[in-house]
């Protein structure tokens, strides 16, 4: 059997068991691989390397055992370089980066690296044209730094707080109503944690579009495995 082309690279640890099925729904999976910039190190390890300072921009990701950890993101972008090239090196053609923050530097030589951060607000964008958007994020400091991401946007988005690894079902519920009272016609969950039943429990009690930024890019990446 051929080597996989195309390989996941996940800020956390791989492979992502909570979204490995969702991600086979659109990928096969002997034609897939697995990263995880966290892989091999223990939890402490991670706190050690990671933590985000007061003032680091946060991204949040998942161990293999089930934790949340916030990591800074800065940090974080230059571990991924290092695995990206690492990854190159090994032969594979596309790397699919599972993680929604904005990078600015990330590069490969030949490989195409496909970035959600760039490929999902365009692609938002023209879906819903002028329709309000309503944005869910893991953590409260991450409002604040959509701004950039989200600028071209025909309509200034809303945004609302809930962990896919941490929050009840009802704090999702209650952020979609929140998005909802702020006039979003449409509902982003942006984070490649959020499931498939996390979307349709929400359009369920909302009767509005709920669109999952991990189902984007696995989509658009099933089109690339040749």
């Amino acid at each position: 059997m051929m080597k996989p082309s195309l390989v996941t690279l996940t800020i956390g640890q791989s492979p992502r068991s909570d979204i490995l099925p969702l991600l086979q729904e659109h990928l096969p999976a002997d034609a897939v691989a697995h990263a995880g910039l966290l892989d091999g190190l223990t939890l402490a390890e991670v706190e050690q390397l990671y933590a985000p300072a007061p003032g680091d921009k946060v991204l949040v990701s998942r161990m293999s055992s089930g934790e949340q950890v916030r990591l800074a993101a800065a940090t974080v972008e230059q571990g991924l370089q290092r695995k990206i090239t690492a990854l190159e090196q090994q032969g594979y053609d596309t790397i699919l980066l599972l993680c929604t923050g904005e990078f600015d530097t990330l590069k490969t030589t030949s490989a195409l690296l496909l970035e959600p951060d760039r490929i999902i607000p365009p692609l938002v964008s023209a879906i819903v044209q002028a329709h309000k958007i309503g944005i869910v994020v893991p953590v409260e400091e991450q409002i604040a730094e959509q701004a950039s991401k989200w600028c071209n946007l025909q309509s200034s988005p809303c945004f609302a707080v809930a962990s896919p690894y941490l929050a009840q079902q009802s704090e999702l519920m209650e952020a979609g109503l929140t998005l909802q009272e702020q006039g979003a016609d449409v509902v982003v969950l942006d984070c490649i944690g959020y499931h498939q039943k996390h979307r349709d429990s929400l359009q369920n009690m909302l009767g509005i579009p709920v669109l999952l930024s991990n189902v984007l890019v696995a989509k658009l990446a099933a089109e690339l495995i040749v």
